[in-house]
């Protein structure tokens, strides 16, 4: 299966590290113009450094509908068409577990507002040109979160995914007739960024032996593995895939 992207347009949100970064190279080295966006300014210069003159850098507010609306106007006024777009945004904000009692608005909002939130906005900005091209492909990133329970503990954050794949059997139903297909990725644990680093030296030793037994594959994830699911679910080899939510997992138990 030769997966190429030659031609296509392809917008990658949360690309300052971690899988934006790998989706954003991936792209750009089959043959994509990439838009990647980003909060931290630092780190996504960063990735445009690494992907090269391909890709194309803004910083964004995911949260904000206007700041989304700007910049896919922008990458369609740069490039003529958006045919791809992967909601991957999100986390955990830096939070970490606590009793629900403990849980202020402006924390659950705040994690809610980015995890689901900004891929209804993503999606919303690009819908227009993905129906006037008859074609189109929306890659959530969910996590096994929002399939089970969180590891972390944080409700805002299982809420959020699970919503999100909501979200996502929603607007495949939906966009569907325009040839726009809508599929979720619910990556396992995988060490890709500050955060996850920081989750996995919490668990000692003995917990993160724990979590790796209970893979059936026996080893963590990488990004690259999540980047695979997302090149399929964004290729034409998935042009009659909608709606569907693929766990990269290495076979956890739940």
């Amino acid at each position: 299966m030769n997966i190429t992207f030659e031609n296509r347009v392809v917008m990658v949100t949360g690309a300052a590290h971690g899988f934006g970064r790998a989706m954003a190279g991936a792209f750009a080295a089959r043959g994509a113009r990439v838009f990647a966006c980003d909060l931290d300014a630092a780190e996504l210069a960063e990735t445009a450094d690494l992907v090269g003159e391909a890709c194309t850098v803004s910083v964004v507010d995911v949260t904000n509908r206007d700041s989304v609306q700007a910049w896919a106007e922008e990458a369609l006024d740069a490039a003529g068409r958006i045919d791809v777009l992967v909601n991957n945004a999100g986390g955990v904000l830096g939070q970490v577990g606590r009793p629900i009692e403990e849980i202020s608005p402006a924390d659950w909002h705040r994690v809610v507002a980015v995890n689901m939130g900004g891929a209804f906005w993503c999606s919303q900005a690009v819908a227009p040109a993905m129906k006037a091209a008859s074609y189109g492909r929306i890659v959530n990133i969910s996590s096994g979160a929002g399939l089970s329970v969180s590891l972390t503990g944080i409700q805002a954050y299982a809420s959020a995914k699970a919503g999100q794949i909501g979200l996502t059997r929603q607007l495949a139903h939906e966009l569907g007739p325009w040839g726009i297909t809508v599929n979720n990725v619910a990556p396992g644990f995988v060490r890709s960024n500050p955060s996850t680093e920081r989750q996995w030296e919490s668990y000692g030793p003995e917990g993160q032996q724990a979590l790796v037994e209970r893979i059936a594959l026996k080893r963590l994830g990488t990004p690259a593995d999540i980047v695979h699911a997302v090149l399929f679910f964004a290729s034409d080899f998935a042009g009659w895939v909608t709606g569907q939510v693929l766990a990269v997992d290495g076979g956890k138990t739940r």
